[in-house]
């Protein structure tokens, strides 16, 4: 359709529209397949009419016979789309395509003709009837040869129609589109290259059809073309000479050789028959030849006498007439029955690898007593090895070397030699020649891998074998053996041999040094491998060690600065709702991955239920709303800790204050400088300076006691023996010494049980079981029962002290003290204080003395008594003190104790003086001095 005609009939139409409106009628024009309900047109106001109208006259809509697609909404006055429309269905390929519809008042009667123009959409592909269409085309068919296909259709009318067709592939056929007076196109397929059946047999194509719809839509269908053969080749022999050989006297029926000839033609045109054309010789009545598989066998007598040589002439023909020629090359062989002879004139056992190619490894002399054909010979050697067979002379040859030799391929070669004659069959000879490939260092050692890569912990023990690296060599013996060296170089000015060794034999590569990660994360060196030839090889590897982080750094606090000079406070004011950012602890962590990862909690507080530390981030906010009775001082310890394992963790000491002004902060937080005590350092120099005070009182204590100790020793040394005090003999050579000093066969020890204050302080002394016998145990122990222990235990003195008992107030001649002493009239009352009293150091000695004089006497008395018992170690045995044998009393005994026994029986004892009845002289007053002096006299 031309564009003239498309404008002629839209204004015809525009025309059509307006003559109806004027005479009552109107058109609506609205594409296909609209959804239900879609609006048509607004048929009041396209008419004129009233809704009024509409519903008093029962408007209607009359479509007669026809379905009803269109309905009347008279609640509106519109036209809505009842039934979906299609196009095709409606009206086929017939445009335009309407609908024809009348609108029916009554009251009075009244009726209006409305016509609605359906148009149409791209809703259809071009589609062919049949999906394939086969085509049988002789290769012989000529160039612009024409083959109709079958057309396409589409449902759709107008630009939504099919508009072209498309042919792919195009190497052979074109494509040729003529258009019809019906306004449809003729479709041909033209041929514009010959086709060769031998080279391609079938053809697939693909015809498209399509439309000019927006988006266009396509069909497709395929084209099967078979190129039918014609006799356009003739038959080819696949050599134009052919050789063959046959000894004198073959039986009849032996295949001489056989003839091939292939035709690239199909069916009857590719059948091959054979024949042979000689015509003027006696060959065809020795040989014959298969027509069907070229097969040529013997026929007649062969005698090598009469021809040596024959020729025969063959030709391969197909059934279209078509041939090919060749020929046959018959060698008649004379009768071989004479092996031929091989001898070896020198050889080598061993040949170095390095040898190189052309050394003469054997020479051979052959020989074979055949004449002509069976007379000539030819030699050869194993297949694939580097040696070759030369011949130097008429059936002499040498074996020589033709590569280069490798021992670490091939250590050792058995060459097989095998001569053979020119007879049929042919008779042959062979020897094997054993030969040995020496070593030569040709081969430098290989790593395993050209770079390492390993890992490792840090903080590991030095000597740490890290990983190993092997390197092997291919040669043999000490050419092989590897040594491994470091070479040198530096990781960060530190040279690697500092970092790492590496096993000159084995290759393993030890940690010199404990590795920080800190420091050092990874560093690279190279491992050189040298064998033991001469010149040795090397090679090398490239090593890399990663080091492997591991928890071994604690978190560090950065914000805020721990200082005890001066008190950092964060301030809260009181009006601070809950959420207050406070202040943020900020901390880091020198290690890497998940043991950088830090936590942030709250450990202690001086009120819990105020803060809270963020988990994650360090912020430090309010819970709740700050009030006033908080107390202004608060005290935060966040502790900081990582995810390592085993996990690491710092404190920091937060102060905040709650206040909402600076001199309120500044009076209560005065009294902050005494946090000094929470500083690691202020607390080793106080525990320092309290250790070396405690050090140097106990020296104090020790000078003044060894001072004390030597001042007595010299004034004892000056005492008198007491006149009235018999002298007790001393005799060394009764004691022997089990305690290691040499002086006492005895070790005796006192039970001094003494409290912090020296006034409640007592002194446990053993009192004998008899008032006039002491005696020593047998077994070498002296001891005391605990009821008899019990009764000589003296009660703790009170804050007043009590007078002696009668048992311990003496006259003068039984009191210890220096011979000479004066008697005051106190004394001989038994109820004042020591003369010239003693220190403490020396009424401890002179009882310790009293003891001593005890144990010498009770070696003379009987046994079964009780004797002394041990309390104390050995630094109060009675070795260390002064001789005072002279000055020995018992209090509470009247016994007089002698050196042997017959001293104890000839003195005897005094009775017992009764001391004379005086008023006790009034006492004075006890001043705290005195009364600590009288305690201490009572505990001795």
């Amino acid at each position: 359709m031309s564009d003239r005609t498309m404008a002629g009939q839209v204004l015809l139409f525009i025309w059509f529209l307006s003559l109806s409106s004027a005479l009552g009628q109107v058109s609506y024009s609205i594409p296909e397949e609209m959804a239900k309900g879609s609006l048509v047109g607004n048929i009041v106001q396209d008419l004129g009419l009233d809704l009024k109208r509409l519903k008093s006259g029962k408007a209607r809509i009359y479509t007669g016979d026809s379905a009803e697609y269109i309905e009347l909404n008279k609640e509106r006055g519109v036209l809505l789309i009842k039934e979906r429309i299609d196009r095709e269905a409606l009206c086929g390929q017939t445009t335009p395509c309407a609908l024809h519809l009348q609108i029916i008042l009554e009251n009075p009667m009244e009726f209006y003709s409305v016509t609605v123009e359906v148009t149409d959409i791209n809703d259809h592909s071009p589609f062919f009837k049949r999906s394939e269409m086969r085509f049988r085309i002789s290769e012989s068919a000529v160039t612009g040869a024409v083959f109709v296909l079958e057309r396409a259709m589409d449902l759709d009318v107008g630009t939504n129609g099919l508009q072209t067709y498309v042919l792919k592939p195009s190497d052979n056929f074109s494509l040729k589109l003529q258009s019809q007076a019906d306004g449809s196109k003729l479709v041909e397929m033209v041929l514009q290259k010959p086709l060769d059946r031998e080279k391609q047999e079938h053809l697939s194509l693909v015809l498209t059809a399509i439309d000019g719809g927006d988006p266009q839509l396509s069909g497709t269908a395929q084209i099967h073309i078979t190129v039918l053969d014609v006799n356009d080749n003739a038959p080819v022999f696949t050599h134009k000479i052919y050789k063959g050989s046959i000894i004198e006297n073959a039986l009849k029926g032996t295949v001489v050789t056989t003839v091939s000839a292939s035709d690239l033609d199909e069916g009857s045109n590719g059948k091959v028959k054979y024949a042979i054309t000689n015509t003027l010789d006696n060959v065809p009545e020795l040989f014959e030849i298969n027509e069907t598989n070229g097969e040529v066998r013997v026929t007649g007598n062969i005698d090598y006498e009469k021809a040596r040589h024959y020729q025969i002439h063959v030709q391969a023909s197909d059934d279209g007439g078509l041939t090919d020629s060749s020929k046959i090359d018959v060698d008649v062989i004379d009768i071989n029955d004479n092996k031929p002879l091989i001898n070896i004139m020198s050889k080598l056992t061993t040949i170095s690898e390095n040898s190189k190619p052309g050394t003469v490894i054997t020479m051979i002399n052959v020989q074979d007593s055949d004449a002509g054909e069976n007379g000539q010979i030819h030699c050869s050697i194993t297949e694939n090895i580097p040696f070759t067979l030369k011949s130097t002379n008429n059936n002499f040859f040498s074996l020589v070397t033709d590569s280069d030799l490798d021992r670490e391929r091939e250590s050792e070669y058995n060459i097989s030699v095998t001569c053979a004659d020119e007879g049929v069959p042919s008779l042959s000879s062979s020897v094997t020649l054993s030969l040995q490939i020496s070593d030569v260092n040709d081969n430098a050692p290989v790593f395993e891998k050209s770079s390492y890569e390993a890992s490792v912990q840090e903080n590991n023990t030095p000597g740490l074998s890290i990983f190993t690296v092997r390197a092997r060599d291919a040669d043999f013996n000490q050419n092989a053996r590897v040594s491994y060296i470091l070479e040198d170089s530096s990781v960060n000015g530190v040279p690697i041999s500092s970092l790492v060794s590496v096993s000159a034999d084995s290759g393993v590569i030890h940690a010199v040094r404990s590795f920080d990660y800190e420091q050092i994360k990874d560093f690279q060196f190279r491992v050189k491998a040298q064998d033991g030839g001469s010149p040795p090889l090397s090679s090398n590897a490239s090593v890399k060690i990663i080091i492997q982080d591991q928890n071994d750094n604690a978190p560090q606090v950065l914000y805020p600065v721990q200082s005890g000079v001066s008190v950092v406070a964060e301030i809260v004011p009181r009006s601070a709702d809950v959420g207050y950012l406070v202040t943020k602890v900020v901390a880091v962590d020198v290690d890497s991955g998940q043991n950088a990862w830090l936590s942030y909690k709250l450990q202690k507080a001086t009120d819990r239920a105020l803060f809270e530390v963020g988990l994650q981030n360090g912020e430090i906010r309010t819970v709740r709303q700050v009030t006033d009775k908080d107390a202004v001082k608060q005290r935060l310890t966040v502790v900081v800790e990582d995810n390592g394992q085993p996990s690491r963790s710092a404190t920091v000491n937060v102060n905040v204050a709650v206040a909402d002004s600076f001199p309120e902060v500044l009076s209560e937080f005065t009294d902050f400088t005494h946090d000094k005590e929470y500083n690691d350092n202020l607390t080793f120099y106080l525990v320092l300076a309290l250790a070396v005070v405690s050090f140097l009182f106990i020296v104090s204590i020790i000078a003044i006691l060894s001072v004390k100790c030597y001042r007595w020793r010299r004034e004892r040394m000056f005492y008198k023996s007491g006149a009235n005090l018999p002298v007790i003999p001393y005799y060394p050579p009764l004691y022997a010494d089990v305690g290691g000093t040499g002086t006492l066969q005895h070790v005796y020890n006192y039970e001094v049980c003494r409290t912090t204050d020296s006034r409640k302080s007592d002194l446990k002394y053993v009192r004998p079981c008899s008032e006039s016998i002491i005696s020593l145990d047998t077994s070498g122990t002296q001891t005391l029962t605990h009821a008899q222990r019990g009764k000589l235990i003296n009660e703790e003195f009170d804050e007043q002290q009590k007078p002696p008992t009668a048992d311990w107030r003496f006259t003068q001649n039984q009191r210890p003290g220096p011979s000479g002493a004066a008697a005051t009239p106190e004394v001989a009352m038994g109820t004042g204080p020591w003369p010239n009293p003693p220190t403490e150091a020396e009424q401890l000695q002179a009882l310790m003395a009293a003891a001593n004089e005890v144990s010498e006497a009770t070696n003379t008395l009987a046994p079964g008594s009780m004797g002394l018992t041990t309390r104390y170690s050995p630094q109060f045995t009675l070795q260390h003190v002064p001789d005072y044998r002279q000055n020995v009393y018992i209090p509470g005994s009247t016994a007089t104790l002698t050196s042997n026994q017959q001293q104890v029986q000839q003195q005897a004892l005094p009775p017992a003086q009764a001391p004379v009845p005086q008023p006790e002289p009034p006492k004075a007053a006890q001043t705290p001095a005195s009364k600590k002096k009288s305690t201490k006299k009572e505990k001795k």
